[in-house]
């Protein structure tokens, strides 16, 4: 058992709807099953924005990605990773900087299988087991401990992770654990559900997944923002997945149905 009572994955169910699998779902992806698919689809019958949401996630995760390597960084440990797809933070990474390394770690053990047969070939990435509810297995874990620097700056990604973390798990302690082994320079590059901008749409959604492997728990700004502790929020600041440093023109009143809030933090 792992914090909060919740069993270690123990084989493969097609038939469980699978959160990593309607992300690839969402995504165009191939590697879905029958039960996903259904499962995405009622979610997207609740809201019709929902692909362009998983999409604009995706495009910030790209962004947010680039612009580290640009500064330097090229070290990053992607925790919540999701089955991999194109542009991967590897490959984002490694086009910046060959050398950049990425220690991807997922609670999933399919997607944990997948992602090492895929990157198998990938220099400087590993696919690694761990459950962001275990802070320390992942922190301790020797091949993270061999691929990267702690005594240099790290990128520490969760994108789309913590609203499937629950309260009873404590989010706000597993980040804590997370942000004091990184050292200073460190970046955190987050995205979380809120039902701040469209609370009904948000509400229909979080009943869909109460009906899969990982229900959600949509935040308040409020909370989002304490995730990032001493970290300070780089400009824009933490705001909805489309505004941060976009590469089109876009307003607020466009960006709002994308309830994803985003943001990067720096520690000093």
């Amino acid at each position: 058992m792992v914090p909060g009572g919740r069993p270690q994955p123990s084989g493969f169910d097609p038939n469980v709807p699978n959160i990593a699998r309607m992300y690839d779902y969402y995504l165009g992806g191939k590697d879905h099953y029958a039960a996903d698919r259904a499962r995405a689809d009622e979610a997207i019958a609740a809201d019709p924005t929902l692909v362009t949401l998983i999409r604009e996630n995706r495009a910030f995760l790209g962004r947010a990605v680039r612009y580290l390597a640009e500064q330097g960084i090229d070290q990053f440990l992607d925790i919540g990773t999701g089955l991999p797809t194109q542009q991967n933070v590897h490959q984002i990474a490694q086009s910046v900087n060959p050398d950049a390394r990425v220690a991807y770690v997922d609670y999933d053990g399919q997607v944990v299988a997948h992602g090492r047969a895929l990157l198998a070939d990938s220099p400087g990435t590993r696919m690694i087991e761990g459950d962001v509810r275990d802070p320390r297995q992942i922190l301790e874990n020797a091949e993270v401990r061999r691929l990267l620097d702690f005594g240099r700056p790290i990128a520490l990604l969760l994108v789309a992770t913590l609203h499937f973390i629950p309260d009873v798990d404590d989010p706000q302690g597993i980040m804590a654990e997370l942000r004091d082994a990184l050292p200073s320079g460190s970046h955190l590059v987050l995205t979380h559900a809120s039902a701040d901008g469209v609370p009904d749409v948000v509400a229909k959604v979080v009943e869909v997944y109460k009906r899969t492997n990982a229900p959600g728990t949509p935040r308040t700004r409020e909370q989002v923002t304490a995730l990032f502790g001493e970290f300070e929020l780089l400009d824009p600041g933490l705001v909805w997945a489309p505004l941060w440093r976009p590469e089109r023109s876009i307003t607020v009143a466009e960006a709002l149905p994308i309830w994803f809030y985003a943001g990067v933090g720096r520690r000093p």
